[in-house]
């Protein structure tokens, strides 16, 4: 596989093997693929967690388990003079 950088990630690259962190540009970039492999991942699970609590939330109202509040209550709460 050939992978074509840009300038600025080819100076990274090779600022990252220079540093001694590394052996080879080849590890920079299994690393940052790992990396965002990683972060990807823990946004998918963040998305779900919320997903699960706003489904608790629907599943409440329609149970009627709500309580209403207007914008003016809201900001009254929070101190917020309109």
């Amino acid at each position: 596989m050939h992978v074509s950088l840009t300038d600025r990630l080819n100076d990274y690259v090779r600022e990252k093997v220079a540093s001694g962190l590394y052996n080879n540009a080849s590890e920079v970039v299994r690393e940052a693929l790992r990396r965002q492999i990683e972060a990807e991942m823990s946004e998918e699970a963040r998305l779900a967690r919320l997903r699960e609590a706003i489904d608790i939330g629907w599943e409440q109202a329609e149970r009627g388990e709500f309580a209403a509040y207007s914008l003016d209550d809201t900001l009254e709460r929070l101190g917020v003079k309109r």
